[in-house]
């Protein structure tokens, strides 16, 4: 038997489709659980934090919503702050904007004569760390050499972390990658426009051009680049047909939806996390919604959900010390406020 009738005989195979699996199934309790069975690293003389504060200080300005609701909670317990001599109203800010941040936030004790209290200082959450001897606690900062506080010459609040009982966690964790994702958008975007990348396409001519006119065309493209661009540029092209010149864009058509809903997105999972209603933070209601309610009724109940239970955190600094050193004005809610008088 020849080649070509072996080749006649051979049944012929026609092409199929290949379709396989491919990325097993992640579970979200996979390699991360390793760092929560550390729970707190132990040097010699204090222990480490859980999560680096240097990332958590820089994301604080990651996204716009991110450190707008921070800033209104700091606010807002500021605002019904009630000085006193032992501790001054910049002070407790200080305070308030650590434990926010941080989870975290420390005051440290002044004395006088007699080893009594004259007022509180606020100790960076930043820098300080718990000492591994009872009472005791260090400041290190970065480049100098770290030193002791007095033994039990420092109050520690906290968001109470389940892991440990050292340090607290700020409570918006669950919601910083979308905070980062923000920003990266955010510097994405800026970069995008400031390269001039949204101006890129490409100038498909297939006509039947003469000689120079390709030269004429490359020479107006140049003149509308530069300062003063998205200019109209005309072309006449004598005998052309349909279709004789395209221009395709580069850039994806849907890039500014796709931005839109990053942007939406993340800042949902931001305020869910803060537990912040939009309207507090000045956000505008989308075109056709029916808006987010009544400010005046919402700013009450976010105070009641959300800015009371931080009161009991920093009122704990009493039982602490054994003395009111903090305390706050009685609130009153705004709705009522606003009611006209009978």
């Amino acid at each position: 038997m020849n080649d070509n009738e072996s080749a006649m005989s051979d049944p012929v195979v026609p092409h199929q489709w290949d379709a396989f699996e491919f990325g097993e199934p992640e579970s979200v309790l996979s390699r991360r659980e390793l760092i929560d069975m550390m729970e707190i690293q132990r040097n010699a003389q204090w222990f480490e934090p859980p999560i680096s504060l240097e990332g958590l200080a820089r994301s604080y300005l990651a996204s716009p919503h991110h450190a707008s609701a921070i800033q209104l909670k700091r606010n807002l317990l500021v605002a019904d702050f009630v000085p006193s001599p032992l501790i001054s109203r910049a002070t407790f800010s200080a305070a308030v904007l650590d434990l926010l941040i941080f989870g975290n936030c420390y005051f440290e004790e002044r004395t006088g004569q007699r080893d009594t209290t004259i007022g509180y200082d606020h100790a960076l959450a930043k820098y300080t760390r718990r000492g591994t001897a009872p009472d005791q606690y260090w400041w290190v900062p970065g480049a100098s050499p770290a030193r002791p506080f007095e033994p039990g010459g420092v109050v520690q609040l906290l968001q109470p972390d389940i892991n440990q009982e050292v340090y607290g966690l700020p409570e918006y964790l669950s919601a910083l990658q979308s905070a980062l994702l923000n920003e990266a958008a955010t510097l994405f975007r800026r970069r995008y426009y400031k390269n001039g990348s949204h101006a890129g396409f490409i100038l498909y001519a297939t006509g039947d051009f003469a000689d120079g006119d390709t030269d004429r065309l490359r020479d107006g493209l140049k003149r509308s680049k530069g300062p003063g661009n998205f200019r109209n540029l005309f072309v006449h092209a004598p005998k052309g047909t349909d279709n004789g010149i395209k221009i395709i864009p580069i850039a994806q058509l849907g890039a500014a939806d796709e931005f839109l809903g990053i942007k939406g997105a993340t800042r949902d999972d931001v305020l869910a996390a803060h537990r912040v209603p939009p309207q507090l933070l000045g956000i505008v209601p989308a075109q056709g919604s029916s808006g987010f309610g009544n400010p005046l009724q919402a700013a009450d109940m976010f105070y009641a959900m959300e800015i009371d239970p931080l009161r009991t955190i920093f009122l704990d600094m009493n039982e602490q010390v054994g003395r009111e050193v903090i305390r706050f004005r009685e609130r009153v809610l705004l709705s009522q406020q606003a009611k006209p008088a009978a």
